[in-house]
C-alpha cells in the first residue's frame, strides 16, 4: 500500500512538472527572462519539419516566436494563414485564414489563441477548433505582441495604437502609438513598460492610465528598442540607432519602479565582411523580428546577441562585459538559455566566388552561458528567425525559407511514460 502511495504520488508531482515544461505561453518566457530552467542534453535528431508556403514572391521573414501549449504548437504565417500543430507529429490540427500576413506573437488562454494580423485585425480564435471567436479591426497593420493580462487584450497596431480590449474584444482604453512598429512590450504589476510615448521608453500604469516614467532618448535618427526582461528590481532592454554609416547599440538596467537609470553600456554593430550590409539586412530586416535584441537572463548575466556578429554578456548589477564571442557570421535570432546553455540562430551566405558558388549554411548554435564557448551547432535549412523555444525535450523554430523545424533529444526519457507501464 504504502508502495503504490509512493508511486502514486510521484507520478502526479512529476505529472505536473512535466505540463510546466510543455506548456510555453508567455513570450520570452517568465519575465521575458528568455530562460527555461530545462536542460536539453544532446544528441538531438529532427523530429520533423514543414514548409509551409512554396509562394516566392512572398516575404520570408515569418516565425516571430511561437507559443506551446497542451502539445500544441501556435503561430503565424506569412502566408495569411494561423497554424495549429500536433508538437510529436507535425500533423496540422487546424488552420485559421486571414487576409494579411500573420507576424505578431499570439497569446492563448483555457479558451481561445489570439494574434494579429496584417489585415488589419486582431482575432479570437477557439484554442481547440480553429474556429473564429471574435475579431477587432484597428485600421492598421497589427505586427506586435499580443496577450492577456488579467481582463485586457493588450496589442499595438503599427503608427496607430495600443488597445486595451475586453475580453469580448471591446474597447476598454486606447493608448496613441503614433510612432512604434512592430511592437513588443512586458506587462508585469499591472505596468506596460516600453509603452508608447513619441521616441521614449517608459512605463504606463494600466489601473491609473498614465505614465509612471520615462527614459529620454534624444536621437535624430531611426531608432528601435528590444523587448524588455524583468527581475525584481531592475529591468533590461536595448536600443538600437540607425545613424546609416554605423548602427549604435544601447544597453540599459533600469530601475523598474522609478525609471532611475542604473546602467548604460553603448558598443556599435560590428560587421561580417562575409555577409551583404546594407540598410534591410542590418536593421530593417531586424525590426520585423519582433525580439532579435530581446535579452536573455541567467543568473548574474543579461546576455544579447543583437543581430551583428558580436554576442554579449553584461553583468546584471554593474554592466560590466562579462565574456564577448565573435563568429562570422551575423547572428539571426535573440538567444534562449536552457539550464547553463544558450541557444540561438546564426546567418550563412552563399556567394559567387573565383572557382564558383560558396555557401556557408545557416545554422542553430549551442554556447555555454558561463563563457560563450561553443558547444555544437546544427546546420538548417534557412536562417532561424525566432529565438528557440524549448519544451519537454525538443526544441522549436523556423526559418527564412518558410520552414519550421521540431528537434529532439535522441535518447529523450518519457517519465510519465515509464511509470504507465511498471
Amino acid at each position: 500500500m504504502k508502495f503504490k502511495i509512493s508511486v502514486m504520488l510521484i507520478i502526479n508531482v512529476w505529472s505536473l512538472f512535466c505540463t510546466q515544461k510543455l506548456n510555453w505561453i508567455e513570450y520570452r518566457g517568465s519575465k521575458g527572462s528568455g530562460y527555461t530552467s530545462e536542460n536539453l542534453f544532446p544528441p538531438l535528431g529532427l523530429k520533423w519539419k514543414i514548409k509551409i508556403q512554396e509562394n516566392k514572391m512572398l516575404q520570408k521573414r515569418a516565425f516571430n516566436p511561437p507559443i506551446i501549449i497542451d502539445n500544441v504548437i501556435y503561430f503565424g504565417s506569412p502566408d495569411g494563414n494561423f497554424y495549429a500543430f500536433d508538437v510529436d507529429t507535425g500533423y496540422m490540427k487546424w488552420i485559421f485564414k486571414t487576409k494579411g500576413a500573420v507576424n505578431s506573437v499570439p497569446y492563448a488562454d483555457e479558451q481561445n489563441v489570439y494574434f494579429g494580423s496584417n489585415d488589419g485585425n486582431v482575432y479570437a480564435v477557439d484554442k481547440e477548433t480553429g474556429e473564429q471567436k471574435w475579431s477587432f479591426y484597428t485600421g492598421k497593420t497589427v505586427q506586435s505582441l499580443v496577450l492577456r493580462y488579467k481582463d485586457n487584450i493588450i496589442f499595438t497596431s503599427d503608427t496607430g495604437a495600443t488597445f486595451l480590449l475586453t475580453l469580448d474584444g471591446k474597447v476598454d482604453y486606447i493608448l496613441p502609438n503614433p510612432v512604434w512598429s512592430h511592437h513588443t512590450f512586458q506587462v508585469y504589476d499591472d505596468i506596460i513598460y516600453w509603452a508608447p510615448s513619441g521616441r521614449r521608453f517608459g512605463a504606463f500604469h494600466i489601473p491609473e492610465k498614465k505614465f509612471l516614467w520615462y527614459v529620454d532618448v534624444t536621437a535624430p535618427y531611426p531608432l528601435w528598442y528590444s523587448f524588455p526582461a524583468i527581475d525584481e528590481k531592475k529591468i533590461y532592454f536595448a536600443s538600437s540607432f540607425f545613424k546609416g554609416t554605423e548602427i549604435e547599440f544601447n544597453y540599459y538596467a533600469v530601475n523598474r519602479f522609478t525609471g532611475e537609470l542604473i546602467w548604460q553600456k553603448q558598443d556599435t554593430y560590428q560587421y561580417s565582411l562575409k555577409f551583404p550590409i546594407n540598410e534591410r539586412t542590418v536593421f530593417l530586416d531586424h525590426v520585423e523580428l519582433l525580439d532579435y535584441m530581446a535579452p536573455a537572463l541567467w543568473k548574474d548575466y543579461v546576455i544579447y546577441t543583437s543581430g551583428d556578429t558580436i554576442i554579449r554578456a553584461f553583468h546584471k548589477d554593474t554592466g560590466e562585459i562579462v565574456w564577448t564571442k565573435e563568429l562570422s557570421y551575423p547572428t539571426a535570432s535573440a538567444p534562449t538559455v536552457s539550464g547553463d546553455r544558450v541557444y540561438l540562430g546564426v546567418n550563412g551566405i552563399t556567394s559567387m566566388t573565383d572557382s564558383g558558388f560558396f555557401t556557408k549554411k545557416p545554422v542553430l548554435l549551442c554556447i555555454s552561458a558561463k563563457n560563450g564557448t561553443t558547444i555544437w551547432e546544427y546546420e538548417t535549412e534557412g536562417a532561424i528567425l525566432n529565438s528557440p523555444l524549448i519544451s519537454n525535450g525538443k526544441i522549436v523554430f523556423g526559418t527564412d525559407e518558410n520552414i519550421f523545424y521540431v528537434l529532439e533529444e535522441v535518447f529523450h526519457f518519457d517519465f510519465l511514460k515509464f511509470f504507465r507501464f511498471h
